[in-house]
């Protein structure tokens, strides 16, 4: 089961990226199909204590579209970005989102 821990301000992110930790984000669309699935599919495989930040992206768009100027990464829905030390380690979208990948990631 993952503890997800909302994300709605930039300044979380600044936070997160300047300490150095390894979290995860998750960007999730609450209208789409695939976005629901993929999540659903998260949360019943998950099997880590590490930090998952759960970003709606309806409700805050412009904090998605900063994670993507940052981080590089172009925005997809649903999509999970991994960060160790302040930097992308691994990204992925839609179907391809893998929870035990994920996890292995943020070892």
């Amino acid at each position: 089961m993952i503890n997800w821990i909302e994300v709605n301000q930039e300044s979380q992110l600044k936070e997160l990226l300047d300490s150095n930790v390894t979290f995860a984000v998750f960007k999730h669309s609450t209208r789409c199909s695939i976005s629901s699935m993929v999540k659903n599919r998260l949360e019943r495989e998950w099997q880590s204590d590490a930090p998952v930040y759960y970003l709606d992206l309806l409700n805050h768009r412009a904090l998605s579209n900063w994670i993507a100027t940052e981080s590089g990464v172009v925005h997809e829905s649903p999509q999970i970005i991994v960060f160790k030390k302040g930097k992308v380690c691994y990204d992925a979208s839609h179907t391809a989102i893998n929870a035990l990948e994920v996890a292995e990631q943020m070892k």
